[in-house]
């Protein structure tokens, strides 16, 4: 039985890729009911995003890609062909029964559907209507498509991430995972939230007007802060932080090793580790202003030091004293991790067509209305008879 915290909530999800289905994934990892809206013989574009394949039963790959299992669990899957006449009805008669939409077409792509925020809120006031879109509704790039990539250029953080200049390999870096997509998922699931939460209140839906390059920018954090206070625009550092020190990659005898040291005594609990306690005292390093404007002639001192032990003696040393630390894992080891397997990180779903398929858990733990995981990501169009009956009861 279904008892998550959003249970009885019902989603309507025509978003593909990645933003909206991720949004989509987290309301239904909560409890709602989200059916998803995909068209007839291709479905979501991630569908086809391969290789890698998922395994059947037998060990061979299917054709669909791994990449539609991270977004699209405790969903069900309906096949509709929204360009026609007959698809139209359906969904609008969906969304009367629907309490959210998600939906990430361009602006006023779905207008000539009759499946826009003004047509549906008139046949459900209390729909909550969430756009995601690459650049929003209004401004001048209002018309435009946006992409996690390209968003990541122009919101700033390639500016951000990457080697500096003048070292090898140095130059503006996209971050290694789709992370404004992810972000602005996890923006869209607040926002919903908080639009339910004012329709329990008042009886009124609302859309939401969400956009990748607002959620990039908003992301920004400290460093907008830090351009908005001096003028200046932050440069890229590769892993080190602008403003702690020394918070970075350090190499060792056999590899890499993290150092996030955020405070003085923890600095001068390395230095005792290390066996240089001469450099806490020293006035060009005692505090983290200090070591911050001396960061050039700290963090050789610090290299030529780091690599006398192996990354697993110095993060056994630093974590007796309390030091922040730790290793620069591939993801083999990030999934043989005890603690990763002790928080059950890695999760294996019963699957119709493919036996089992592994995903990752969702990292919120309700004490009393936990998260469950009550469907594989589907196959398209599985659950056409059972959501008809369910929601419009054909």
């Amino acid at each position: 039985m279904n008892t998550g915290a959003l249970a009885g909530l019902k989603v309507l999800d025509l978003s593909r890729v990645l933003a909206g289905p991720w949004a989509g994934q987290l309301l239904g990892d909560l409890g709602a009911d989200v059916v998803k809206v995909e068209r007839p013989g291709a479905g979501d574009d991630t569908r086809a995003w391969g290789p890698p394949w998922v395994k059947d039963a037998n060990g061979a790959d299917s054709r669909q890609a791994a990449y539609f299992q991270c977004a699209n669990r405790n969903k069900r899957s309906i096949a509709v062909d929204m360009a026609t006449p007959e698809g139209q009805a359906l969904l609008r008669e969906l969304a009367t029964q629907a309490d959210v939409v998600l939906e990430n077409f361009k602006v006023g792509g779905l207008a000539p559907y009759g499946l826009d925020y003004a047509s549906l809120q008139a046949l459900n006031p209390r729909l909550i209507y969430c756009s995601i879109t690459g650049f929003g509704q209004t401004g001048p790039y209002a018309p435009r498509a946006g992409y996690d990539f390209l968003i990541q250029g122009l919101g700033g953080l390639m500016s951000l991430t990457g080697r500096p200049d003048g070292e090898d390999g140095a130059g503006p870096q996209k971050v290694g995972v789709a992370l404004v997509d992810i972000m602005t998922g996890l923006y869209a699931t607040i926002a919903v939230l908080a639009a339910l939460n004012h329709r329990h209140a008042t009886g009124e839906g609302q859309q939401i007007d969400l956009a990748l390059l607002d959620v990039q920018v908003a992301a920004l954090a400290n460093q907008a802060a830090s351009y908005l206070t001096t003028g200046a625009s932050p440069r890229r550092m590769g892993n080190a932080h602008p403003t702690i020190v020394p918070y970075q990659d350090f190499p060792t005898a056999d590899g890499d090793m993290i150092l996030a040291i955020g405070n003085d005594g923890q600095f001068a609990r390395f230095c005792a580790a290390a066996g240089h306690p001469e450099w806490s005292a020293d006035e060009r390093f005692a505090t983290n202003p200090a070591r911050v404007t001396n960061r050039a002639v700290l963090i050789p001192l610090l290299r030529q030091a780091t690599v006398m032990k192996t990354t697993a003696e110095w993060i056994a040393l630093l974590e007796s004293q309390a030091v922040p630390c730790g290793p620069i894992n591939r993801l083999a080891e990030v999934f043989a991790d005890p603690q990763v397997i002790a928080r059950g990180l890695k999760i294996d779903l019963p699957h119709p067509a493919f036996g089992s398929v592994p995903g990752v858990a969702n990292p919120i733990r309700l004490s009393a209305s936990p998260v469950s995981y009550r469907q594989a990501p589907p196959t398209l169009g599985e659950h056409q008879a059972q959501v008809l009956a369910d929601w419009l009861g054909r």
